[in-house]
C-alpha cells in the first residue's frame, strides 16, 4: 500500500512539475515511477522507521529569517574580500563543537554553515565536532561565539528530561 501512495505521489508530482503531456515524456515518467516505487521496494525505505522530525513552529521561520540575514552579510564579506584587494583570504581549518542537542539540530547546524558563503562544514569527528573550511578565520570567530547554535537550539525540540509526575486519574 505504502508503494502504491508513493508512486501515485510521484506520479502526480511529476505531472505537475513537468506540465508536458508528449506521449514519449509520459512513458518515460511512467517508467521512472515504476523504477523508483520498485527499488523503494527493494531497498525497505518506505519500511524504515527514521527519526521524527519535530520542530518548534514559530521559531523554525525566525531561525530562517536569521539565517537569510546571515547568508547575506556573509555574501556581502566574501564579495568585498574578492574585490578588494587590501582585505585578506586567509583560508583556514578549524573544528568548531556542534552544541545543539540532537542528531537532526547537529546536521541543520552544519548544512547552515555550508550554506552560509565562506564557510563549509567538511565532516563531523567523533567528538561531536564538525571540521569548518573557512575563507577566512573572522567567519571562525562567528561560529565559536555560539549564536547560530543557540539559534538551532531553540528550533529543536525541548522534550522533558525528567519522568512525569503520575497523575490522579479518578477520585472516588
Amino acid at each position: 500500500m505504502l508503494t502504491i501512495r508513493l508512486m501515485v505521489t510521484m506520479a502526480i508530482l511529476w505531472l505537475l512539475l513537468s506540465g508536458l503531456f508528449k506521449t514519449q515524456l509520459l512513458v518515460l515518467g511512467v517508467v521512472s515511477v515504476l523504477l523508483v516505487g520498485w527499488l523503494a521496494t527493494k531497498m525497505r525505505v518506505l519500511r524504515h522507521r527514521g527519526q521524527p522530525v519535530y520542530f518548534r513552529f514559530l521559531h523554525i521561520f525566525e531561525y530562517w529569517a536569521w539565517l537569510g540575514w546571515q547568508i547575506l552579510l556573509s555574501n556581502i564579506d566574501v564579495t568585498k574580500r574578492i574585490l578588494t584587494p587590501d582585505m585578506p583570504i586567509k583560508p583556514t581549518l578549524r573544528r568548531v563543537t556542534a552544541t545543539p542537542d540532537t542528531e537532526l539540530g547537529r546536521v541543520i547546524y552544519a548544512n547552515s554553515i555550508t550554506l552560509t558563503p565562506g564557510t563549509t562544514a567538511i565532516n563531523f569527528t567523533p567528538e561531536d565536532e564538525i571540521l569548518v573550511h573557512a575563507l577566512h578565520e573572522d567567519s571562525l570567530h562567528e561560529l565559536e561565539t555560539g549564536e547560530m547554535a543557540a539559534h538551532i537550539r531553540d528550533v529543536e525540540p525541548h522534550f522533558p528530561t525528567e519522568p512525569l509526575p503520575p497523575q490522579n486519574e479518578g477520585k472516588n
